[in-house]
C-alpha cells in the first residue's frame, strides 16, 4: 500500500513488526483463499454517499470515484494529492503536472480501496492491542516517545486517528499479499539444485545493481488493440527519455508500477534476484543507460542502470558466525503487564549475578514458550534466524553474560549466550539461502500480478469529468 505520509521508516517497522506476532488473525488462514469478486453492477448508493444538501461543501465531500461498494472522496483525494507533493518535494523529486500526478494517485487508492474490501471478505483484521504496539515500535525506530511521534504527525496537518487507520490498513495489506501470494509460492529442491549448480558455474565475482523503472501496465485479458495502446504510451515514454527527460520525472508521470511517484527507484538488487530478462538487458548498459523497452507478463518496462558494483564469490562464502544462546521469555498478557514482566526478570537477573539460581532452572520455571522445557536453549543461531531486537542484544553479550530485559514482538526476555564459533556456510544455509533467492524473484512477479488482478476485477466508476478524462489516456 501506497505510504500517505513522510515518516520513511514507518511502513516498514510497523510491518516488521506485525508480520512476526500474532496479533494479526486471519478468519481463513485454513481454508481455501476465497476469488476475488467478479466486477458488479453499480451500487445504487455506495458507502460513504453524502445526500446532496447535507454536507456543508458537498463539493469537496462528494464523490470521485466508486471502487466496488466504496467510494474515493473528492475531500480524500485532495488530502491524498496535498500530502504525496509535500513529500515529493522533500525527497528532491522533480513534480510531473497536476492531472498526471493526481492519475497516478487514484490508481493507487483504486488499487488500496480493492485490497482492503478484498481482505475484509477473507476475515483479515488488525486488533488495537497489536496496533498499539506497531504504533510503539515505529516511535522506537524514530527515537521518539509516542507522544513526541503523536505530536510530530499533527504538526505535519495528519490526525492521530487517521494515521493509526493508515498504519492498520497497511498491515491488513500485507497480510492480504502474505496469503494470497507469498503463501503460494513454491520452491521445488529441483529448483535448488539448478540454482546452486548455476552459481557454482558463474564467475568468480557476482554483480549488484542499483535500478529505477517506469512500468506500463497491461491489464489482464486485455485485446490486441489495448495492448497496441500501452505499446504506444511506452515508445512514447522512450522518446521523452531519449531526448533528455528526467528518469523520475518521467516515471512519476507515465509509470503504473507501485513505485512511481518515488521517482521509480527500486535500489540495489542482485543480478540473481530479479527476472533474468531484465538482468540480460542490464548486463549490456553502464550506469546512467537505460534498456530498451523490455515486454514481461506485467507490461512493458524500461530500466535504467544507476550503479553497479561487484561482489566477490569468496564473501557469500564467507566465514559465518553462530551463536549459542538460551533466554527466558515472558509475554504480556492482561494478567502480566509489560512493566510486570520487566520487573520480574530483572529480578531473575538479581539472582543470576549473584549466583542464588541457574539460568536453565529460571527458564524451566518461568518461561512462556517451549524452549523454557529444555532450560530456554534455542540452540546455534544464525545471523538474522531472530527479530532484531533480539538479535542486536545477543550479539552485545560476551559468552556467559546475561543481558537485561529486552523487548520483542514476542514479549519481554533475558538472554543469555553460551558460546560463539565461526564456520563456513553449511551445505543446508546454502540451500536456504538459494531457496530464499528463488522466493524473491518469484515474489516480485507475482505480487505485481496479484495487484493486477485486483485492480481489473474491481468494478470501478469514475463520477468526476476531469477523473473520466485521465482515465481514458
Amino acid at each position: 500500500m501506497f505510504s500517505k505520509h513522510p515518516i520513511t521508516p514507518i511502513t516498514l517497522a510497523a510491518l516488521l513488526l506485525c508480520a512476526t506476532a500474532g496479533g494479526v488473525a486471519t478468519a481463513q488462514d485454513a481454508k481455501p483463499a476465497a476469488p476475488a469478486a467478479a466486477p458488479a453492477a453499480a451500487p445504487a448508493q455506495p458507502k460513504g454517499f453524502t445526500p446532496p444538501g447535507q454536507s456543508k461543501n458537498p463539493e469537496i465531500d462528494s464523490i470521485a470515484v466508486v471502487v466496488n461498494e466504496d467510494v474515493i472522496t473528492k475531500r480524500e483525494l485532495a488530502e491524498r494529492v496535498g500530502v504525496i507533493m509535500q513529500r515529493m518535494k522533500q525527497q528532491n523529486v522533480q513534480l510531473p503536472d497536476a492531472a498526471a500526478l493526481q492519475r497516478q494517485i487514484v490508481e493507487r487508492m483504486i488499487v488500496e480501496r480493492a485490497q482492503l474490501q478484498m481482505a475484509k471478505e477473507m476475515g483479515v483484521r488488525v486488533d488495537d492491542t497489536m496496533l498499539d504496539r506497531a504504533i510503539a515500535r515505529i516511535a522506537e525506530q524514530q527515537k521518539l516517545s509516542v507522544q513526541q511521534l503523536r505530536d510530530q504527525i499533527e504538526k505535519d496537518g495528519t490526525s492521530f486517528a487517521s494515521f493509526r487507520e493508515e498504519i492498520r490498513e497497511e498491515i491488513i495489506t500485507t497480510r492480504l499479499r502474505e496469503h494470497e501470494v507469498d503463501a503460494k509460492i513454491q520452491i521445488s529442491e529441483a529448483e535448488v539444485d539448478s540454482f546452486l549448480a548455476a552459481q557454482e558455474a558463474a564467475a568468480a565475482e557476482q554483480q549488484e545493481v542499483n535500478i529505477s523503472q517506469i512500468m506500463v501496465r497491461i491489464p489482464e485479458n486485455a485485446t490486441p488493440d489495448v495492448i497496441a495502446q500501452r505499446q504506444q504510451r511506452a515508445d512514447d515514454v522512450m522518446r521523452q527519455l531519449r531526448t533528455g527527460g528526467d528518469f523520475a520525472k518521467v516515471a512519476a508521470t507515465y509509470s503504473d508500477a507501485a513505485d512511481a511517484l518515488q521517482g521509480g527507484v527500486v535500489g540495489w538488487r542482485p543480478t540473481d534476484r530479479i527476472p533474468p530478462v531484465f538482468a540480460q538487458a542490464l548486463e549490456k548498459l553502464q550506469p546512467g543507460q537505460v534498456t530498451p523497452i523490455i515486454r514481461s507478463v506485467t507490461g512493458f518496462h524500461i530500466l535504467k542502470l544507476v550503479d553497479k558494483r561487484t561482489l566477490a564469490q569468496a564473501q557469500a562464502e564467507a566465514a559465518v558466525e553462530q551463536t549459542h544462546a538460551r533466554h527466558i521469555l515472558l509475554k504480556v498478557t492482561p494478567a502480566n503487564s509489560a512493566e510486570d514482566a520487566k520487573r520480574k526478570l530483572a529480578e531473575m537477573k538479581a539472582k543470576l549475578d549473584n549466583k542464588s539460581a541457574s539460568f536453565e532452572e529460571l527458564a524451566r520455571l518461568y518461561s512462556t514458550d517451549e524452549s523454557g522445557k529444555k532450560g530456554g536453549d534455542l540452540g546455534w543461531l544464525y545471523p538474522g534466524d531472530t527479530l532484531p531486537e533480539f538479535e542486536k542484544a545477543m550479539n552485545e553479550l560476551k559468552p556467559g553474560e546475561v543481558s537485561g530485559p529486552v523487548e520483542t514482538a514476542f514479549g519481554y526476555h533475558l538472554i543469555q549466550v553460551v558460546e560463539r564459533k565461526s564456520e563456513d556456510m553449511s551445505k543446508e544455509k546454502k540451500r536456504n539461502e538459494a531457496r530464499m533467492a528463488l522466493r524473491e524473484r518469484k515474489m516480485v512477479e507475482a505480487a505485481e500480478d496479484f495487484q493486477r488482478e485486483v485492480r481489473d476485477r474491481a468494478y470501478v466508476e469514475y463520477r468526476s469529468e476531469d477523473l473520466r478524462a485521465e482515465a481514458g489516456k
